[in-house]
């Protein structure tokens, strides 16, 4: 079932968090094809995560250390999880000497430009919408650089971002 979790058969929605002096939502839209992999996640539930997604998942980019962060776009998935081949390069900064090609500890995606929004969504605005409570970005401490994103939140994200926000407001 491409784009669809195995278990559900419902298509699964993600965010991707990039900081953009490293790579914008820009640099991708510029990127042959609008497309790149999605590599250098060094911590194992983010990673996890990618090995979840599915050709045809959707996710939201965000632009995290920035100011304002904010999500500015949506991706697509156009490969599954594979090897991410940086861990096995001694020049590379993510590079892992524990990690093997027979046996992977890190892998990525790749991903494709859908479309920036409208207008950002900065962190600030979405904090106190009422929806977005259990929205793994607006807990306190949250610093996963992929998460995942459930349906309703992904409609009510689309929903406000055609809407003038302001701190607090629903």
């Amino acid at each position: 079932m491409v784009g669809k979790d195995l278990v559900t058969g419902m298509r699964q929605f993600w965010l991707l968090k990039s900081e953009p002096s490293v790579f914008s939502i820009d640099d991708l839209e510029h990127a042959p094809k609008r497309t790149t992999c999605w590599e250098g996640v060094r911590n194992y539930q983010a990673r996890n995560y990618l090995q979840a997604m599915a050709v045809g998942d959707q996710g939201f980019f965000y632009h995290s250390n920035a100011d304002p962060p904010a999500i500015v776009g949506v991706v697509e998935i156009v490969r599954e999880a594979y090897a991410d081949p940086y861990a096995f390069d001694s020049r590379s900064r993510y590079f892992d000497p524990r990690s093997h090609p027979d046996n992977p500890r890190w892998v990525m995606v790749d991903v494709r430009f859908v479309r920036k929004l409208s207008r950002p969504l900065t962190l600030e605005s979405l904090r106190g919408i009422k929806g977005l409570e259990k929205l793994e970005l607006v807990r306190k401490g949250s610093r996963l650089s992929v998460q995942p994103v459930r349906e309703q939140e992904w409609k009510l994200l689309f929903q406000l971002a055609k809407q003038k926000l302001t701190r607090g407001r629903s």
